[in-house]
């Protein structure tokens, strides 16, 4: 999603913002935390569980290096993600993409937490481990520089820059939450729970905190700038 020259040139215009600003601070807040919570999510798991559950085959070594390989396979999604969701916001709107980008990776992370380990489906384990992953990686591309214009586009005159703040202060919030999560269940489950189920209930919290993202953003109207552009049927 980008800022183009009818964007600039609408910017230098009174385009008054139909979004209140508590709203819009919110939603750009609100979805990068729990993206990057689910993020955060799989890297804790990686260096805990993901290992023994979906590679047991393996020695210890190649354990932690194949759950650190999923891992990584997300940042080679983040920039397929942006480009895919940078196009598609450009055509049919900064709010439709952002919700989708959230579904999905809510989607992908919950099924993450339900996706049965290697001793009970065998290869398939980590081969969809993998393409879940992708799927994380997808919607987090899209979620950051999505969340950071819808922001600054419905910011009101003046306070562009103050309210292009609020997207990078999500993934600090949702790195706190994640780790957080999995430091009271180390404290309060025995080792075997943990590995047995306990790991997987920060992956399905997430249904949950995406609910809500999407209730926050389902609630905002179109960016003024787009909305003026597609009014004048003119390609952003």
């Amino acid at each position: 999603m980008t800022s183009t020259p009818l964007s600039r040139e609408n910017n230098t215009e009174s385009v008054n913002p139909v979004n209140s600003a508590t709203r819009v601070a919110t939603a750009s807040f609100i979805g990068t935390a729990i993206e990057f919570y689910d993020f955060y999510v799989y890297a804790t798991a990686a260096a805990l569980v993901i290992g023994p559950v979906f590679f047991p085959q393996t020695s210890g070594t190649a354990q932690m290096l194949s759950s650190f390989l999923t891992f990584g396979i997300a940042f080679l999604a983040r920039p397929l993600g942006s480009a895919l969701f940078g196009h598609f916001g450009d055509r049919i709107g900064r709010k439709s993409t952002l919700v989708a980008s959230l579904l999905l990776m809510g989607i992908c992370t919950t099924l993450i937490g339900v996706l049965p380990g290697y001793a009970t489906i065998g290869a398939w384990a980590p081969i969809l481990l993998c393409v879940l992953r992708f799927g994380q990686g997808l919607g987090l591309g899209g979620e950051w520089g999505g969340a950071a214009l819808l922001a600054t586009e419905n910011a009101p005159k003046g306070k562009r820059a103050w309210f292009g703040m609020f997207p990078q202060l999500g993934p600090s919030i949702g790195f706190l939450a994640a780790n957080g999560l999995f430091l009271a269940l180390a404290m309060t489950l025995s080792d075997e729970q943990f590995r047995a189920w306990g790991w997987r209930i920060p992956f399905l919290l997430s249904a949950v905190l995406v609910m809500v993202g999407l209730y926050v953003r389902l609630k905002l109207e179109e960016t003024p700038i787009f909305a003026k552009a597609m009014a004048h049927h003119q390609r952003v």
